[in-house]
Parts: structure tokens; C-alpha cells; sequence
């Protein structure tokens, strides 16, 4: 790079259409490590399940992780979500299910929810780090969705989520 800087001094002209070139060869480079942040054996974002929840007026993109290995992968090593793109956690029992953020790239917001869809906590959580997050209320769903989506749409505890898939 010191080098484009040097030409870009001398010959402006010349240094411009350099520049243009390293930025050109590092982009698919770039691409590659984002790609590969995945670990080997990672499930793809695009291999959950999906289902279409709804709350309120808002309708929700999310994964779904129902077993043992969806839910401890979750949103780990995801780089970005969607507006309205989240994960949905289901568990087969109701009770106090806590979350970390160990390995997950993006901060998140959490909704605690029970079988009937109504939302009993919702929580803010950093990324990359390994605090606990539990609800304060048993229940036998969680909703991660970008961090502060459930306060900008005006979501709060009491609110139910509809759309989810029946648990097995």
C-alpha cells in the first residue's frame, strides 16, 4: 500500500487506476474470509428450517432450531440479519432457558416466550460475550432478532407471537 501511496504522490493519474486494482483483487479475498468465519461443520444460515411468524403487524423471517445442535449453533458466526430476520428457539419443556453470546458476531435482542406465543421477557445482548441472559418466566420459546428491533416496533412483554410451529 505504501507503494500506491508514493505513486499516488508522483503521478496522481497512475496511482488512481492502481489503487483501483489492489482494491479489485482484495475484494474477493474479503469475501472469502467473511465466508469462512463458518467452522467446519456449521450449519449454513440457509439450512434451518424457516417459519413466518407475526407480531402485531410485523412479520418475522426466523430459522428455526428445535434440536440440540441448531439450538447450541443458533446465530453463532452470522455476520448480518435482516430487518425482520431472527431465530426461533424451541424447547421441549417449559422452563427458564438462558442464552450466551459466545461466538455470536452480531448484538442481539431476545424474547422469552411460553406455548401460548405470549412474550414473558425480552433482553438486550452484546455480542461476543458469554454473559448469562434467563427470563425471569418459564417458557418454551426465544426469539433472537437484531438488537433493539422488539423496542423500535414497540414490542413489549404481554405481546403474542404468532405463527409458532407446534412443538413435537
Amino acid at each position: 500500500m505504501n507503494l500506491v501511496l508514493r505513486i499516488w504522490n508522483q503521478r496522481p493519474d497512475i496511482g488512481r487506476a492502481l489503487r483501483a486494482c489492489v482494491i479489485a483483487l482484495a475484494l474477493p479475498f474479503a469475501a472469502l474470509a467473511q465466508a469462512q468465519t463458518m467452522p467446519p461443520g456449521a450449519k449454513q444460515p440457509s439450512d434451518f428450517p424457516r417459519a413466518k411468524l407475526t407480531a402485531g403487524m410485523y412479520v418475522i423471517d426466523a430459522a428455526v432450531a428445535a434440536n440440540d445442535a441448531d439450538r447450541e449453533q443458533g446465530l453463532m458466526y452470522r455476520t448480518k440479519l435482516g430487518a425482520n430476520e431472527g431465530m426461533l428457539f424451541m424447547f421441549n419443556e417449559n422452563a427458564v432457558h438462558c442464552f450466551w453470546m459466545k461466538n455470536t458476531l452480531i448484538p442481539l435482542s431476545i424474547a422469552f416466550i411460553r406455548a401460548d406465543g405470549t412474550i414473558t421477557d425480552i433482553d438486550e445482548m452484546q455480542a461476543e460475550t458469554e454473559n448469562n441472559h434467563c427470563p425471569r418466566n418459564n417458557g418454551v420459546y426465544a426469539l433472537e432478532m437484531p438488537k433493539g428491533w422488539f423496542a423500535a416496533k414497540g414490542i413489549k412483554p404481554g405481546t403474542q407471537i404468532k405463527g409458532l410451529p407446534r412443538m413435537q
